[in-house]
């Protein structure tokens, strides 16, 4: 396998990571933990389902790492194509990963509340969910930043779709506005989710390319030889 191929399924293999932990996490453990209008069913819900909240800071710490990871190969896979644009993405994927280290701290304070409770626990609780989710809304900006390079890397590379350049910078463009949507306009939940739409399918056709094609084959034979290829053993 081409050096290249590698690196490019490699980094499809970090962000699947990334994703898988996120779904599970935001999609599906959260939803049984927090009760968005009551605290105290939020306090009971921690108390019940130890185990479950638990395996929520997991979850987030495990994303972390996965989003870390995907900077760096990203950074990698991209730098001789532009390096500003691959220390871009390496860059605002460090931030997201630093915004989930602080919302797994939030959640774990939060579990850790319910199990040696002070004074308004419930209430203590719930306020660190709500920490963790407007830190998410506000680092909606990175998630959407990180994409705009990683297109601008696609369109200049040729390694992959066209199309699939302009996605990601459309979409990590709507992601950032969806941002400043959700905080000016807090009843227009619906637009700030629609445009947060073409970031999520950029995002999974990227790793979809990346882990079953890598890149176009005929930009194996344009791939810089001395960037991916093994250095020298001294003899």
């Amino acid at each position: 396998m081409h050096a290249l191929t590698r690196t490019a399924r490699m980094t499809g293999l970090f962000y699947l990571g990334m994703a898988i932990t996120g779904v599970l996490g935001f999609l599906i453990v959260r939803p049984q933990l927090f009760a968005a209008d009551d605290p105290d069913a939020t306090l009971a819900n921690l108390v019940t389902h130890g185990s479950l909240a638990r395996a929520d800071v997991v979850l987030e710490l495990l994303m972390v790492v996965t989003q870390a990871l995907t900077a760096v190969w990203f950074y990698r896979l991209f730098r001789t194509v532009d390096p500003v644009a691959a220390i871009g993405i390496a860059a605002f994927g460090l931030v997201n990963a630093v915004a989930g280290l602080v919302s797994a701290a939030l959640r774990a304070t939060a579990v850790q509340i319910s199990t040696d409770p002070f004074g308004d626990a419930g209430a203590t609780v719930h306020v660190l969910y709500l920490a963790g989710d407007n830190l998410w809304g506000v680092g909606a900006l990175f998630f959407g930043l990180w994409l705009i390079p990683m297109g601008w890397c696609v369109l200049r590379s040729g390694w992959m779709p066209r199309v699939l350049g302009w996605t990601l910078v459309g979409g990590g463009a709507g992601y950032v506005l969806s941002a400043f949507v959700r905080y000016l306009a807090p009843d227009a939940y619906v637009l700030a989710e629609a445009l947060a739409y073409p970031a999520s399918a950029g995002e999974f056709w990227m790793v979809g390319y990346l882990l079953i094609r890598g890149v176009r084959r005929q930009s194996l034979n344009d791939a810089p030889p001395t960037v991916h290829a093994p250095a020298p053993v001294a003899g």
